[in-house]
């Protein structure tokens, strides 16, 4: 097999070179008149039809078949396009995706926050990354738009937007597509399309579909696989053009996940392992870890399962008035999505997420978020004073609802595990059983079987008012102001369903009556003990204080979970500013200045609200008020200064773009290895630059070169006025690049897309280098100590795609040979700690993997 890959690498990587080598004389004699290369690239990013040279703005358009040549099956791998995008998962695909665009997004793994880079489908914006995480299939074209895009797209694009129109149905004639793919780790996939006119002329229907698998590329000790795929998506459209004034468009779609994801692999392992044994344990429960097990792609975890359903209907209606044309987009999206994980990363049986799990306790909720989202938009646009002004108003509502559990269950390592791998040998053998004696008589309690059941509650609505106009002072002046009113209102709330953790009791009761004290231990043994007994996804919020302090909730005295509900309210109003000079027909320079939005929220975690100031308040026996954290956090803000030069050379077309982005108020969540923080940076900044050269060298010939220079990092200074309870955290973070952002990234491919020779044969040759600068993968490179923390960066690398194919005379079929990241590069999107693993200076570290080399054929065919 070894060797069957090898040989597939290099057949795959020599089209690189042949698409160099193809015979040019031939090429050029045979080229069409027609095939010039000078066609305007047509993309809606300002919701008008424009060439794409003519937009002030920083826009890459990319054609169904250059995803094709790419293998871009989903929005996961369009970094193989654009150096400027970035998209990363952690644990679960459908809850824990970030996007990223010129190293600004938002990072974590909390329904809470939401995309700083919006995705849109048709017009019709996707509440949450991973709802639009399905195979891309029948487009007609795909734009991403960089940098705050708030006045025109509306909801969290303060980064950028994703805008994906699917094709539409064909009034005039039957015409349909199949593609079936297959490859190693027994990949498949087959979509297929058609459209039929019902009314020649006035009304068709389009029908499209994809299904995919293939097994997972991580293999565990325990025997588990994951990172898998088995998905599928239907879509639907009715078409209407009653007469030349009306368009009428309906669409609606399913789709399923039921998947395996996501392990990781332990990058790093605590130097507390031999300690194992010493607390009864027969393995540390890591067989595979380092270097090796990364090259591998060998895992210890059991078990993830990763799931979701959802569908959604969608309707337009475009109606030229004459003196202005009024168009009207509403849609509805329920999506649902599950997930049962062993998300310890290890072979232990210490506690799992979810339902059917190892460890879950018979009859659990499963863990999953539930969400519906409407809505409604209504724009009316024209123009006037003999089209000196291109005018555009209009209004947006959407309401959305959120309903998230997060349910874990205590395996019969958990007490052992967690005494080895954060006591060592100091208290004896597994103190986290033996000392919860001081709080229940003498006898201590075991914490398997150990659970709780979360449910996170939010209603969402949002109303905005917009306009957006174009000036056009003089055939090459133009000006371009938009502004955009939002209200944003949100109301949450966490609810314990039901929990059970006696341990947890006994330890709380150990420090509240002094026995503890009494009986010497430290107070950081004693918060510890607390911390790991009662860790808090599976914490009772109906813990009780001794009768000595008044009885009640111990909530009131230590940092344990406890219940909320608030509302947050905010509202903002966005704007742009653009100048575009167009010189001549082939050069436009432009500037612009941006202020985008992106709302605040609520943090969905059991400790969002715990108490602050639990020493002072323990200190004061009862005296002293208990203050508690506010699970909400602060919108945030973008301020934007782009200059630009897109340009003509012939067969040459430039693109070059200077930004400074600066971010106020950034949401930041990080994973301590115990809890989730969410928290408001003062600052942030991103600048850099982006080149775009696409080049028709004819005969057939077409290259492209795509670079980024992204300086986004913290400021020295971005802790100013920071709350006192992230304090700790943002300190940290001054100074260090943002997450996943690169210095240096590029994309250079070459294509060869024409006759074989003289039998009419169609060849296609395709080859592309992917290049990123290293990267941290973490959202805090510092640990608590203020040290470096191993491993934080990923490396500089370079990946490499390829694709040759064959076309028979009739153009009806085709018959391709692809390769994906051919030199088999081992890169890590996320690395994180390994949940309560070690502290600071001992910690185990995991990665999550992106994806190794991937090869195949697809044969497509189109009638």
């Amino acid at each position: 097999m070894r060797r069957f890959n090898r040989l597939i690498t290099a057949a795959l990587c020599s089209t690189i070179c042949s698409a160099m080598l193809v015979p040019a004389a031939y090429a050029q004699t045979a080229q069409s008149s027609d095939d010039s290369g000078d066609e305007p690239i047509i993309v809606t990013a300002t919701l008008r039809a424009m060439d794409v040279q003519d937009i002030p703005l920083a826009v890459t358009a990319v054609a169904p078949e250059a995803l094709e040549r790419e293998g871009v099956s989903d929005i996961k791998t369009l970094s193989s396009i654009s150096p400027s995008f970035n998209i990363q998962s952690s644990q679960t695909e459908t809850q824990g995706t970030s996007i990223k665009i010129r190293g600004v997004g938002t990072t974590g793994n909390n329904t809470g926050l939401e995309s700083s880079v919006g995705v849109f489908i048709d017009g019709v914006y996707q509440s949450r990354p991973g709802v639009a995480l399905g195979d891309l299939v029948d487009l007609e074209r795909l734009e991403i738009l960089r940098g705050p895009q708030g006045t025109l797209f509306g909801r969290n694009t303060s980064a950028g937007a994703l805008n994906i129109t699917t094709k539409r149905p064909n009034l005039s004639k039957v015409e349909g597509f199949a593609n079936a793919s297959f490859g190693n780790y027994n990949f498949m996939n087959v979509q297929g399309g058609v459209s039929v006119p019902v009314a020649q002329d006035v009304a068709a229907i389009r029908l499209s579909g994809t299904w995919r698998k293939r097994d997972g590329f991580l293999k565990s000790s325990t025997g588990a696989e994951s990172n898998n795929r088995d998905r599928y998506m239907l879509r639907g459209q009715l078409y209407m053009e009653p007469n030349a004034d009306i368009s009428i468009r309906v669409l609606a779609d399913y789709s399923k996940v039921d998947e395996n994801c996501c392990d990781a692999v332990i990058v790093r392992e605590t130097e507390l392992a031999p300690f194992s044994a010493f607390h009864g344990l027969a393995t540390d429960g890591v067989d595979q870890f380092g270097r090796s097990a990364l090259q591998n792609l060998s895992t210890n975890g059991q078990l993830f399962v990763n799931g979701a359903k959802q569908w959604g209907t969608s309707g337009e209606v475009k109606w030229d008035l004459g003196a202005a044309k009024l168009t009207y987009i509403g849609s509805f999206r329920d999506f649902k999505s599950n997930s049962t994980q062993e998300s310890d990363f290890v072979s232990l049986a210490i506690f799992t997420t979810g339902a059917g799990g190892q460890n879950s306790r018979a009859g659990i909720l499963p863990t999953g978020n539930h969400i519906k989202t409407m809505t409604q938009e209504l724009r009316l646009q024209g123009t006037a004073f003999n089209d000196k002004l291109d005018w555009l108003i209009g209004g947006f509502y959407s309401s959305e609802d959120i309903v998230e559990d997060q349910t874990m269950t205590f395996g019969t390592d958990y007490q052992r595990a967690n005494s080895a791998f954060n006591f060592a040998n100091a208290l004896g053998v597994n103190p986290l059983f033996t000392l919860t004696a001081f709080g229940n008589g003498g006898v201590p309690v075991n914490s398997a079987g150990s659970y709780a059941e979360n449910r996170f509650s939010q209603n969402a609505k949002s109303f905005s008012v917009f306009t957006h106009n174009v000036i056009n002072f003089t055939d090459k002046l133009s000006v371009t102001l938009g502004a955009r009113y939002v209200d944003e209102k949100k109301t949450a709330s966490f609810d314990q369903l039901n929990s059970s953790n006696g341990a947890c009791q006994a330890s709380v009761n150990g420090v509240l009556s002094g026995a503890f004290t009494g009986a010497g231990l430290p107070g950081a043994v004693q918060s510890g003990v607390v911390g790991l007994n009662c860790f808090p996804f599976a914490a009772p919020v109906t813990l009780t204080a001794p009768a000595g302090l008044g009885g009640g909730l111990a909530s009131r005295f230590l940092p344990v979970p406890r219940e909320w509900s608030n509302v947050f309210k905010d509202n903002e109003i966005t704007y742009t500013a653009q100048v575009g000079y167009k010189a001549n027909p082939d050069l436009l320079i432009y500037a612009g200045y941006s202020h985008g939005f992106k709302s605040g929220g609520f943090n969905l975690d059991p400790t969002a609200a715990n108490i602050t100031n639990s020493g002072a308040v323990l200190a004061g026996g009862g005296t002293v008020a208990p203050i508690y954290a506010d699970p909400r956090f602060k919108s945030e803000k973008v301020d934007q200064i782009e200059l630009g030069v897109k340009a003509t050379f012939g067969p040459i077309k430039a693109n070059l773009a200077l930004f400074d982005m600066k971010m106020g108020d950034f949401q930041v969540l990080e994973f301590t290895g115990v809890q989730f923080l969410t928290f408001n940076v003062n600052s942030a900044r991103s600048t850099g630059a982006e080149l775009e050269l696409f080049g028709d060298f004819g005969g057939y010939m077409k290259g492209n070169l795509a670079l980024t220079y992204a300086d986004a990092r913290y400021p020295s200074n971005c802790a100013d006025g920071v709350a006192a309870s992230a304090l700790g955290s943002v300190l940290r973070l001054c100074g260090q690049d943002l997450t996943n952002a690169p210095k240096f990234t590029g994309v250079m491919g070459l294509t060869y897309d024409g006759p074989l020779n003289s039998s009419g044969w169609g060849l296609l040759v395709n080859g592309s280098v992917n290049y990123s600068d290293s990267r941290t993968t973490r959202t805090i490179d510092l640990d608590t100590n203020n040290l470096p923390i191993p491993l934080a960066r990923q490396e500089n690398y370079f990946k490499m795609n390829a694709r040759i194919g064959l076309t028979t005379p009739d153009e009806r079929y085709t018959f391709e040979l692809w390769g994906t990241n051919l030199t088999n590069e081992i890169t890590r999107g996320i690395t994180a700690n390994t949940p309560l693993r070690g502290g600071a200076g001992t910690r185990s570290l995991i990665g999550f993997v992106e994806e190794p080399r991937m090869y195949g054929m697809t044969v497509r065919a189109k009638f």
